[in-house]
């Protein structure tokens, strides 16, 4: 018998939802925040309201796609955390009381955790190939960075973590000082395609192991550009291209320094990347150079699978629902890793 779930996703800004039918997604439905663009990053408190507008909406959305009734379902999974915390307690409040209405379990899953799986999401009609265990995996995006021993679906080991700031909350914060649109990682992807990665040069952080740090390479750029800009007014506009370019390029080399390492420390050549930030263009083209110089099994996330959805929400809770560890309607959201109650 086929085992129907509902999934949410609410960790931040995007209200997500999706159907699965055993591991194949059905459906998977992302409702974008587009007020946020005015104040140049994610304000809480107009993001928890906009999911409570959303919710019902995206979920009504993701049943009709899927082809399914409501009382199909077998289970609602939601993200528990980590994440903002207004934001969180709309999506678990929704699926506690789906969940009690229709006498069905409920599924917590791990923000974190849910992104690395996202490498088994299968599709209907399509097939595709998942890394063996033991993997490793970089989880890089605007609140995580961090690499990962995978060693089963439920038996994860971090090795290495961001002392201070995430990379993707440092491709935002640039862009901020350069005065880009919001969200600002992508768009330094886009602008740097068209300038010189070698046109300046950024130093990286010495950091023992396999541990990351931006926030020193953030204040260096905001330094640089304070000090070009008394010279010249119009200095970012006239260098965009290179400035794009550049610091994307010392970023994505922390990055992959960290990952190499780690896989000649571990042996292990099976090798993933998750989160927001592994869409990001020129991070992906690393890797595939990589694989072929350093003989790696590269896995890359499809885009929609890189950045929040509830499809890799979905996933998790399949393989929890396996395993009936089901959670009760006492549970409550956590803003940060490591701090469930």
């Amino acid at each position: 018998m086929s085992i129907y779930i509902l999934s949410i996703e609410s960790s931040c800004d995007d209200t997500c939802a999706a159907i699965i039918k055993d591991n194949k997604i059905l459906a998977s439905v992302v409702s974008s925040q587009q007020v946020h663009k005015f104040y140049g990053g994610v304000v809480p408190e107009l993001a928890s309201r906009a999911h409570q507008q959303n919710i019902v909406p995206v979920v009504e959305r993701a049943l009709k796609i899927a082809k399914i009734n409501k009382k199909q379902l077998n289970a609602v999974a939601f993200t528990r955390g980590p994440g903002l915390l207004g934001s969180l307690l709309v999506g678990v409040s929704f699926a506690k009381a789906f969940a009690l209405g229709l006498s069905i379990p409920l599924i917590e899953v791990d923000h974190l955790q849910a992104h690395i799986l996202a490498h088994f999401i299968q599709e209907q009609g399509a097939s595709s190939v998942t890394p063996l265990f033991p993997f490793l995996c970089l989880t890089v995006s605007g609140g995580n960075t961090q690499i990962n021993i995978v060693k089963g679906y439920f038996d994860m080991e971090i090795i290495g973590k961001t002392i201070d700031d995430a990379a993707g909350e440092t491709f935002d914060k640039c862009a901020k000082i350069m005065e880009l649109p919001y969200p600002g990682g992508p768009v330094i992807d886009n602008y740097a395609k068209k300038g010189n990665a070698d046109a300046f040069k950024f130093s990286k952080p010495n950091i023992k192991g396999l541990n990351f740090s931006f926030s020193g390479l953030k204040t260096s750029f905001l330094y640089f550009l304070r000090d070009q800009l008394k010279e010249n007014s119009n200095y970012i506009q006239e260098n965009k291209y290179d400035l794009c370019a550049s610091i994307q390029r010392v970023i994505v080399l922390i990055l992959m320094e960290k990952l190499k390492k780690a896989s000649l420390h571990t042996g292990i050549k099976e090798i993933a990347i998750a989160g927001g930030v592994s869409a990001n263009s020129f991070l992906r083209d690393s890797l595939l150079k990589a694989q072929k110089q350093l003989g790696w099994n590269v896995f890359i996330p499809k885009n929609e699978y890189c950045t929040d959805n509830a499809a890799m929400i979905a996933i998790v809770a399949y393989y929890k629902f396996l395993k009936k560890d089901f959670a009760s309607q006492r549970v409550a959201p956590y803003a940060r890793s490591g701090t469930k109650t």
